[in-house]
């Protein structure tokens, strides 16, 4: 795909759908007692992926466009699929699922694509199994396949090494099978979606500073939900007009968790203009119509407690780092090493191909900017959000560029270039 630098973007646009709320619309609606209405479903692979695992186990799913309805067979009635499960390239369908397999009466097991393949499941692996569920690697290598052997479970008081919203999320979600109490302790706050849809579905749960509890015992009820906007998908649209000068953007319905805001701080730690114009709080999730301006950005220092809120978007934060003036730190960002591709290493070879001074660690990367970017090819090796950060990178660069493998960005977005060229005017 080639792409030319803009002149600058105006318009409104709702983003798709949030995939981690669309996610767990559809796990919880199936194991749920009634009928599960999610609208603005993001309609991605990785989400399709989420169905297809249900629909296997015998849960009616039907689907028109973003509007999702899901018959629940409550927490004991879904039935062992004839197939393998396949999760496709989501690490959520695979952690979240591995969680409530391990309660289920009957044997599972669970794939997902190359990418899948290679990412690490010991972080859920470990704690079912201290809950004594029967989970092991088909290959001894700690990777899908999974082999889940539903079993009893007993609850437990799980002290993670790692804030992950994935990881406390399998453990809460298999927590509802489990003979007592069950609670997940993080060294940082992770995002809370599966606690507020939880407690929106009728789990007893409560969560106090960085632990959260759930007592079994109580049936989840089928719920209406309107999923918010996703805020990884709005960040590039923030991202693109706070760099294309003369810019100006509202973006609707756009989810603003707490948990979920890093990028919002982030971005405005550099300098972006971005102003709440109405705020809706129907539903388990807060959301709110964003406008945002074009900005002069500085640089400035993401790490600690903030990673977690904006783990997927740093991509876009590091692109937008090498565009503003001084120097941009990202530390304590390991976890990117294990995403649908070594995040690092992609984005820095990428910002390097640009013509940016990047200089790469163990746990982020350096970024000293100011220097114009030029056009290039960018490989964002098949990981999407390397792809959408790049495109906007293209747009803001000197030059023509070339996107290889642009079709990854279903993943979660299909409509990303569609939108983006809507915005552009091109």
């Amino acid at each position: 795909m080639t792409i030319q630098p803009a002149v600058s973007l105006k318009g409104k646009l709702q983003v798709p759908g949030d995939k981690s709320i669309s996610h767990r619309s559809v796990m919880l609606g199936a194991i749920s007692e009634g009928v599960t209405e999610a609208e603005n479903f993001l309609a991605g692979a990785d989400c399709l992926s989420t169905i297809s695992c249900f629909q296997q186990m015998g849960v009616r799913i039907l689907r028109e466009g973003t509007r999702v309805r899901i018959y629940g067979k409550g927490l004991h009635g879904l039935t062992k699929p004839e197939d393998v499960l396949d999760a496709g390239n989501s690490g959520t369908t695979v952690r979240l699922l591995s969680g409530i397999l391990s309660g289920q009466e009957f044997s599972s097991e669970i794939t997902g694509d190359d990418s899948i393949r290679r990412r690490p499941m010991n972080r859920v692996i470990r704690p079912l199994t201290m809950m004594g569920a029967d989970v092991r690697a088909r290959y001894e290598n700690s990777c899908a396949p999974l082999i889940i052997t539903g079993r009893p479970l007993t609850g437990i008081s799980y002290q993670s090494p790692v804030a992950s919203a994935q990881v406390k999320s399998c453990v809460l979600l298999a927590g509802l099978y489990a003979d007592g109490p069950t609670s997940v302790t993080e060294p940082a706050l992770s995002r809370d979606h599966t606690e507020r849809m939880l407690r929106y579905f009728g789990a007893d749960l409560t969560s106090s500073g960085t632990t959260a509890s759930l007592l079994p015992g109580r049936p989840l009820c089928g719920s209406g939900i309107r999923v918010p906007g996703d805020i990884s998908s709005a960040a590039y649209f923030i991202a693109a007009a706070s760099l294309i000068p003369g810019s100006e953007i509202i973006l609707e319905n756009v989810g603003i968790n707490p948990t979920r805001d890093g990028f919002l701080r982030a971005a405005a730690q550099m300098g972006a203009d971005i102003q709440i114009l109405r705020e809706y709080s129907d539903g388990p999730e807060p959301a709110a119509d964003l406008l945002v301006r074009s900005a002069r950005l500085h640089g400035t220092t993401i790490e600690g407690d903030l990673i977690p809120a904006l783990i997927d978007e740093i991509p876009m934060l590091a692109v937008m780092g090498a565009f503003a003036e001084g120097t941009t730190v990202i530390r304590d960002a390991s976890e990117l090493k294990v995403k649908e591709s070594d995040r690092i290493a992609t984005i820095t070879e990428n910002l390097l191909a640009m013509g940016a001074d990047v200089t790469p660690a163990e746990d982020g990367l350096t970024i000293r900017g100011g220097a114009p970017l030029k056009g290039c090819v960018i490989d964002p090796h098949m990981d999407h959000r390397i792809a959408m950060s790049f495109a906007v990178a293209a747009l803001a660069a000197d030059g023509e560029s070339r996107l290889l493998q642009k079709d990854c960005v279903s993943i979660s977005y299909p409509m990303f270039f569609r939108d983006l060229s809507a915005l552009a005017g091109s």
